[in-house]
């Protein structure tokens, strides 16, 4: 089992919440994201502490390949891992924005496209997102939005709480809002369109650049009723977030141990700590702690995980790739 360094991005939008939440030492401010897990080129994770410290992730994948990624995974990716774990800290809206799907991602930018989950850890009073088109809209009547500053006008947008999930496959357009603190996990790419950016400014007075005409091929126009995720809350159980092709989360709130049985999956675990604190033991006996804003790479090789949190409990989100 791995942990990784935190990959700490300092962004005009970002807050000062996520260092006391991981309980790390950071003079870095305006922090809008930790990567929690990547392997994007320039940007990959390096083992955190054990026999493999400073082991950058691809190199992690040469080394045990099919008993990292799990045979299937390994053979369809190589050594570029296939999630990207966030935790994202908004202390401002963030940017309205689409990503491509794999076919447009790879024909524009010969990239993996981005399909993404959010959970959201905790919101200030009031705070909001927006996902998908609150009506049915036209190109033409998207692009004339960005024009006349009236996009936020046409997107569903919804006031957040702990525990609320968003799916977001590609093409969905979506934005966090002030006051969000959010996991996210998504497919390995870093390509972003970039809609509408509320006319800000830099500390140089620039703005930064749109892709308007770029998300118009990208976008998804497809209404739903609700881009909320529902589902039931229960203690001591798994409940199943979301499950598509590139990840399936399931959400753990513990009050006492369970034993994960993972010998039939074909696959690593990622393991995210939420809130509270505990121990990961694999099949081989090796133990591990962890705790709130923590997250931790299990091999497709452990054949068991056993939960156990401390006495305030343990809420943890386990991701894979089924």
């Amino acid at each position: 089992m791995y942990k990784f360094e935190p990959i700490l991005k300092s962004i005009l939008w970002g807050g000062e919440k996520i260092v006391p939440f991981k309980g790390i030492a950071s003079a870095q401010s305006s922090v809008g994201e930790s990567w929690e897990l990547s392997g994007v080129r320039g940007n990959e994770s390096v083992v955190a502490g054990g026999p493999e410290a400073g082991t950058t992730l691809p190199e992690l994948i040469d080394r045990h390949g099919a008993a990292l990624l799990g045979k299937a995974n390994y053979e369809r990716f190589g050594r570029e891992f296939p999630l990207l774990v966030k935790f994202i800290d908004a202390r401002q809206d963030l940017s309205i924005q689409v990503h491509p799907n794999d076919e447009l991602a790879w024909e524009r930018h010969r990239s993996k496209g981005k399909t993404e989950m959010w959970f959201v850890v905790d919101a200030d009073e009031g705070a909001r997102l927006r996902s998908g088109f609150a009506r049915q809209v036209t190109p033409a009547e998207y692009e004339a939005s960005v024009a006349d500053n009236t996009i936020t006008d046409i997107l569903k947008e919804y006031e957040i709480h702990p525990g609320d999930v968003f799916f977001l496959p590609a093409g969905r357009v979506h934005s966090i809002g002030a006051g969000a603190f959010i996991a996210e996990i998504q497919q390995t790419s870093d390509i972003t369109y970039r809609i509408y950016d509320f006319n800000r400014r830099d500390a140089q007075g620039n703005t930064r650049e749109l892709h308007t005409e770029q998300a118009k091929g990208a976008i998804d126009y497809t209404v739903l009723p609700d881009y909320r995720t529902q589902y039931e809350r229960a203690k001591d159980r798994p409940v199943e977030l979301v499950s598509c092709p590139y990840f399936t989360t399931t959400l753990y709130e513990l009050t006492a141990g369970r034993t994960l049985d993972l010998a039939s999956l074909d696959s690593f675990l990622i393991v995210i700590c939420v809130a509270g604190s505990g121990t990961l033991t694999d099949d081989s006996g090796a133990a591990l702690p962890v705790r709130r804003g923590e997250t931790v790479l299990v091999p497709a090789s452990a054949q068991s995980l056993v939960l156990t949190p401390d006495k305030d409990g343990m809420k943890l989100l386990t991701s894979c790739i089924r």
